[in-house]
């Protein structure tokens, strides 16, 4: 599965949004892999770490007032990703605090506009779901306050599974 993927960062460079998302079920092995991705670059001499999106931004906005946090989210996610990224990759985990309702943000447009700079490399800790003719990319059940639901337009999925 590796070897598959690395073939497919390659193959995203030249695109205009180069945003790949690991999607599969719970425990299937998404952050291992975005691990192994991370540790055959090393292998490559390219440093380049995984980014937990979760802590990072976490740790950042709690030290702002409330108010604050909604209207800084998306700098401080831009700052974080640009001081991770190695070159033109960026491999990031946990992004389950952009999805907070009090952030009022779009996760999915905010992880596409990181990737018009340089590819990107998350896991999504949703779901991929085919919905008549076409596929969804989802995020939570419909009554959770957290639901999302996007179109996969620029977007490149990759599906792992166990």
């Amino acid at each position: 599965m590796l070897p598959r993927l690395k073939q497919l960062v390659d193959e995203v460079a030249p695109l205009h949004s180069k945003l790949i998302l690991l999607i599969g079920p719970p425990g299937c092995g998404k952050t291992a892999l975005l691990a192994a991705l991370s540790e055959q670059a090393l292998a490559e001499q390219v440093h380049v770490s995984v980014m937990n999106l979760g802590m990072e931004l976490g740790t950042r906005l709690s030290k702002l007032p409330n108010k604050q946090r909604r209207l800084q989210a998306g700098n401080l996610l831009r700052e974080i990703a640009d001081e991770h990224a190695s070159g033109d990759l960026l491999l990031v985990d946990n992004i389950e605090l952009l999805f907070d309702v009090s952030l009022a943000i779009n996760p999915l447009d905010l992880l596409k506009r990181l990737a018009h700079a340089r590819r990107v490399v998350a896991v999504w800790p949703g779901e991929y779901r085919q919905v008549g003719a076409g596929t969804r990319i989802t995020y939570a059940e419909t009554s959770h306050p957290e639901h999302r639901d996007y179109s996969p337009d620029g977007v490149v999925p990759f599906y792992v599974r166990t």
